[in-house]
């Protein structure tokens, strides 16, 4: 009798299991997931545009160098870094002309303007740094020369962004073409004087702008592995009203820099 009531309950425990249909238990993954469409964040950002820290600093390379200006010290670099290595796989040459940038993309071209007696030179963006405060490009020694700079050591400059370039093959030779840009000196300018991964804190800052009477807006955005609420003040139409802008930010305490959309 015993065994017959077992049977009774299996069979009816096996009736209601099967008449529910199929049962999935999730469970919480330690890894994250990504869309279909979207590619795992380490494969899609290229490493000279990943995040990177030096001296317990993080440096967040730019999207695009379109409309970037920066004043401040130069200084350069010679025979004990030459044949090294720099950041994006090159070898450094003192004598080409090229530079370092903490945050400009690789390949971007500058001109590079000595503010202390005139001197211009251009120069291509190929490494990292340099990471001593106040100075803003580290540049080889033939720019060095070019800007009047090496026996002084340092010089206080302005960079701007000329364009960024990609290499292409042309009668079998690899060569150098600037992509495509917008005119930099007009268009809708603003001044970036944060980027944050909290959007409390970007609304925070964005609303004292607001408050300052200081036209402000919030854009996000996706770097591959993280969002960024970047926090931009308008600046007007013109280039030159932009860097007016800029500077009354800085000198209010809200360092940043110019964009243009």
């Amino acid at each position: 009798m015993t065994r017959l009531y077992i049977s009774i309950f299996i069979l009816i425990v096996f009736l209601l299991s099967s008449c529910g249909g199929p049962r999935v238990t999730s469970y919480p993954s330690r890894y994250p997931s990504y869309p279909p469409s979207k590619k795992a964040p380490g494969r899609k950002v290229p490493g000279t545009q990943r995040p990177y820290v030096i001296k317990g600093k993080r440096y967040y390379p730019l999207p695009s160098a379109e409309g970037f200006v920066e004043q401040g010290i130069a200084s350069w670099y010679g025979r004990k870094f030459h044949g090294r290595k720099t950041s994006n796989g090159e070898r450094y040459n003192m004598y080409s002309r090229t530079a370092a940038h903490k945050t400009l993309p690789m390949n971007t071209h500058l001109l590079v303007q000595n503010l202390e007696n005139g001197r211009e030179s251009i120069v291509r963006i190929n490494d990292r740094g340099p990471f001593i405060r106040g100075r803003v490009i580290d540049l080889s020694l033939t720019t060095a020369k070019e800007l009047g700079i090496v026996k002084k050591g340092t010089a206080r400059v302005r960079i701007t962004a000329l364009g960024e370039t990609t290499s292409i093959v042309q009668n079998n030779k690899k060569v150098e073409r600037f992509l495509p840009h917008k005119d930099f000196n007009s268009g809708d300018f603003f001044v970036q004087i944060g980027s944050f991964q909290n959007k409390t804190n970007a609304v925070r800052l964005k609303n004292k702008m607001q408050s300052l009477g200081k036209r402000t807006v919030l854009q996000l955005y996706d770097r591959g592995d993280s969002f960024f609420y970047r926090v931009q003040v308008s600046a007007g139409n013109t280039l030159t009203a932009a860097k007016s802008v800029e500077k009354r930010l800085s000198n209010d305490g809200y360092p940043g820099f110019v964009i243009a959309r």
